[in-house]
């Protein structure tokens, strides 16, 4: 059962909910996104299969940090060991494939753009024009990076609470798509609040504060530098902040209850 009754508001409460469960444990929240980076990294150096690697298994990875908010909520450490919380589970197999739909979205959003950009977009994401290259036609990049964005929304509503909803619930994986999907419509409001709290607060503030110290300190790499901190943190807030909508949308459901 969702929770039909959700206000635009709460979607901002989300994010301060996600805050307040970093406040309570930052030490131990931003070692447990360490470990998770350093094993990113050490996955993406594998041949052929390493650049797929870190997507196949962002709804594995994802269940640590939602385990984590468990943890906290009950008073206990957040663990490093939580990183492996979704290989012990039951539910691996349907998190697995659940990551092989989530690479095949992400993978046809950025092909989408090719329609708006003739393939520039999916040329910097695939490897073939690298970033840093001065004659890329980057005149119509914005505008497929928005249409790329917008053509995943529906997979990302799919997917936003399928992995919990599979752990927690021990739903299938279509099951727990189906039921994520209508989930985030049926709360498109608080949704949409949310999205735009995490523009401001995530990319317009961090922006504002950059172009601040690079005017103060004349030197913008050494506000990059500042910022680096600020970016992990807020990123560690956003994986927090997952937990509130899940518990929030489908009534209150205690995940211990549902193991």
């Amino acid at each position: 059962m969702t929770n039909d009754k959700i206000s635009a508001r709460q979607g901002i409460e989300w994010i301060r909910q996600g805050f307040a469960l970093f406040r309570k444990q930052p030490a131990e929240l931003s070692m447990l996104f360490l470990l998770y980076m350093l094993l990113m990294f050490a996955l993406s150096i594998i041949p052929l299969i390493g650049q797929l690697l870190p997507l196949l298994l962002v709804p594995c990875f994802s269940m640590a940090f939602m385990q984590a908010c468990v943890e906290i909520e009950a008073g206990r450490k957040a663990r490093p060991n939580l990183l492996l919380t979704a290989f012990r589970s039951p539910a691996l197999g349907t998190l697995l494939r659940l990551g092989v739909l989530y690479l095949l979205g992400a993978v046809l959003a950025v092909a989408a753009s090719t329609l708006v950009d003739d393939g520039v977009f999916w040329k910097l994401m695939s490897g073939q024009l690298r970033a840093d290259e001065q004659d890329i036609p980057v005149g119509n990049l914005p505008l497929a990076m928005m249409f790329s964005a917008l053509i995943y929304v529906p997979f990302a509503m799919a997917f936003w609470h399928a992995a919990p909803l599979a752990t927690w619930q021990k739903m299938g994986l279509f099951k727990a798509i189906f039921y994520s999907f209508f989930a985030v419509r049926r709360c498109g409001k608080a949704f949409l609040a949310y999205a735009l709290g995490w523009i401001v607060v995530g990319i317009a503030v961090p922006a504002i504060i950059s172009a601040l110290l690079g005017l103060i300190l004349g030197k913008a790499i050494v506000a990059v530098m500042l910022l680096m901190p600020l970016s992990v943190i807020l990123t560690i807030v956003m994986y927090c902040s997952f937990y509130p909508t899940y518990l929030e949308v489908f009534d209150k459901v205690s995940p211990s209850d549902a193991q």
